[in-house]
């Protein structure tokens, strides 16, 4: 009860004043590390809460950060993109870590292994015309 009270606390101290805030057509987003959503709320926070799930892009595949005992620990998964939706969804939801953060992670993960693929470029085919 009382780590609660004072990570809302900390929350409320650095919700209207951090170096993180954008304020953009009347909605506050935030860019700190591991805030999976970009909103400035309580729920997403990545500074202040016990349990952190963050990603971001890796070379190849992205990278899962998790909190555990106060420090942060980062997976690169990157052996394809279903395997890599099943390895976030065990690591969030199905080890009761932040089950609240599943379908926003995997969001996230699938928009970054979409812009990783290789675009491919349809070829045109020319045609014989009739004289």
């Amino acid at each position: 009860k009382q780590w609660y009270q004072r990570r809302v606390a900390i929350t409320a101290g650095i919700r209207k004043n951090s170096c993180f805030i954008i304020k953009s057509l009347g909605t506050t987003l935030s860019r700190e590390p591991n805030n999976i959503s970009g909103k400035n709320s309580f729920k997403a926070n990545g500074l202040v809460n016990k349990h952190v799930v963050g990603i971001k892009a890796a070379d190849k595949g992205v990278v899962l950060t998790t909190k555990s005992k106060g420090h942060l620990t980062s997976t690169t998964l990157s052996r394809g993109g279903r395997r890599t939706i099943k390895t976030i969804r065990a690591a969030t939801a199905g080890s009761h870590y932040r089950p609240d953060l599943t379908e926003a992670t995997i969001r996230k993960a699938s928009a970054i292994i979409r812009s990783q693929k290789n675009k491919s470029v349809a070829k045109r085919r020319s045609r014989k015309y009739k004289n």
